[in-house]
């Protein structure tokens, strides 16, 4: 199902020529691998995250969003995936990661630019994640949301501002300065924006 509806989103966007073929690797019911994280494959993050999508999504949308917009977390996957699979980039507590962006800024963000300008007011870029443990057990992990906001609004955070929910759908009541801004301010060339790794990247065309 998700990788059904990653494929029509990416084919939409003119971002894939042809659908990708269905990952082999194999998860047990727990969406737990036998093999060790330090062996698993993009095929195995792949087939961790189609076990884990439909319980990811339906738990980010548990609950009152209080100061996150419901829209944001309802309608991500409706966005342009940028992102071809989950990868762990080192950053975001080594989580996997699957990278989406709003109509917004998708074309621009899918440059992937080292250097840029700002992004266009209204972007939102959603993050989910997921974690898996040295034995190869697996569990939802945030959504991480940033939303790019009109120039001047959030000068110390070069005008983004920074959302998560929790796996249960609860609001993180988080320190956005230390536990967000400290890292994407050491992508200021990027404006303040991490990518996907490299061999990930969904490609524009």
């Amino acid at each position: 199902m998700i990788r059904a509806i990653l494929t029509a989103t990416l084919a939409a966007g003119g971002l894939l020529a042809t659908a990708p073929a269905l990952h082999a690797a194999s998860v047990g019911e727990d969406c737990s691998l036998a093999t060790p994280r330090g062996d698993m494959t993009h095929d195995d993050a792949q087939a961790v995250y189609d076990c884990l999508a439909g319980a990811m999504q339906d738990g980010y949308l548990e609950g009152d969003k209080r100061w996150i917009p419901r829209a944001f977390v309802a309608e991500y996957r409706n966005w342009t995936a940028a992102s071809t699979l989950p990868a762990d980039p080192g950053v975001h507590g080594g989580r996997f990661l699957f990278t989406w962006v709003n109509g917004t800024g998708a074309a621009e963000y899918v440059r992937f630019a080292d250097e840029r300008g700002a992004m266009p007011a209204g972007t939102v870029i959603a993050k989910e994640s997921f974690t898996v443990s040295e034995d190869g057990k697996a569990k939802p992990g945030p959504l991480f949301l940033m939303q790019k906001t009109a120039q001047g609004i959030s000068p110390r955070t070069n005008d983004w501002y920074y959302m998560a929910v929790q796996p249960n759908g609860t609001p993180m009541a988080v320190n956005v300065f230390k536990s967000c801004n400290e890292c994407h301010s050491a992508y200021s060339d990027s404006d303040y924006m991490g990518y996907p790794e490299e061999d990930v990247r969904a490609t524009g065309g």
